[in-house]
Parts: C-alpha cells; structure tokens; sequence
C-alpha cells in the first residue's frame, strides 16, 4: 500500500484545524526546558553566550580553591555568595543559558536557600566565629555527644 504523497503528517494538524495546547501522547523530540534560551544571541561563540553560568562557575571554583590552600571561611563566603549571585541572575535576567535547569521560582529558592545557608555557615565556623548564634552549641552538643 503506498503513501498518499498530498496527505498531510501525522503530527501536522490540518489546514482548517485547530491546534491542541496539550502535549501530545507521542513525543518526537525532548521538550526544551523553560529557561533554555540563550543569555546572548547565536552570533556569539558558545562561552560567551553561557556568561551567567560561567561566573558562577568561576566564582564557585575560586572559593574551592581558597579552601583547598587554607582558608575555608573566605572560600565557603566566595561559594554561598556565587549561589546567592545565580539567585539574582536567575531572577533579573531574561534567559540565563544553562544557569536555567527548573523552573524560574525554583531556580531562584534553591540557588538563594543553599546561597545563605552556606554563607551563615561560613559565619560560624570556628575559631573566632564572625556569627555568634545562641542555640548553635546546644545543638551540637546535643548532636555530638
């Protein structure tokens, strides 16, 4: 049985119809993420266009190299503010690159959440912590003994 050549794809509605918003039950390709366009047009080469990503990355692998050579607060600071700076960019930015994996909101908690947390953690690691939180020895106390 041959092929009608003038009938119309399976996947392409008709000229006349209407298209379905629902994803249909059969899919061809992977949907593309909802922040996967690019920060910069095309006409750019590929690192430049992932700038958001690549400041973070850069600045993530600063902290983890100042906590290698011996200063872990500075290098946990630098990490917990990278997060805190893909919070932001996330936010202000129209189309972040690879920065963008989930959604825009929870982009935005997560980067921001594990941003202060490691930050505030920074701020209390010993000796001479820079945060002085009342509960904290309590509750290593209570979990360490």
């Amino acid at each position: 049985m041959k092929a009608d050549p003038d009938a119309a794809p399976a996947d392409v509605p008709a000229a006349g119809a209407a298209r379905s918003r629902r994803f249909p039950s059969v899919t061809r390709t992977t949907a593309r993420p909802e922040g996967s366009g690019r920060a910069i047009t095309g006409a750019v080469s590929a690192p430049a266009r992932q700038w958001p990503m690549l400041a973070v990355l850069a600045a993530t692998a600063a902290g983890l190299l100042a906590t290698a050579v011996g200063h872990p607060r500075i290098g946990c600071l630098a990490i917990g503010i990278a997060l805190i700076a893909a919070s932001v960019l996330r936010r202000l930015l129209p189309s972040v690159g690879m920065l963008a994996v989930r959604s825009r909101f929870t982009d935005m908690v997560t980067y921001g959440l594990l941003g202060v947390a490691i930050t505030l953690l920074a701020l209390v690691i010993e000796p001479k912590p820079l945060l002085d939180i009342p509960f904290l020895e309590s509750a290593v106390r209570f979990t360490v003994r």
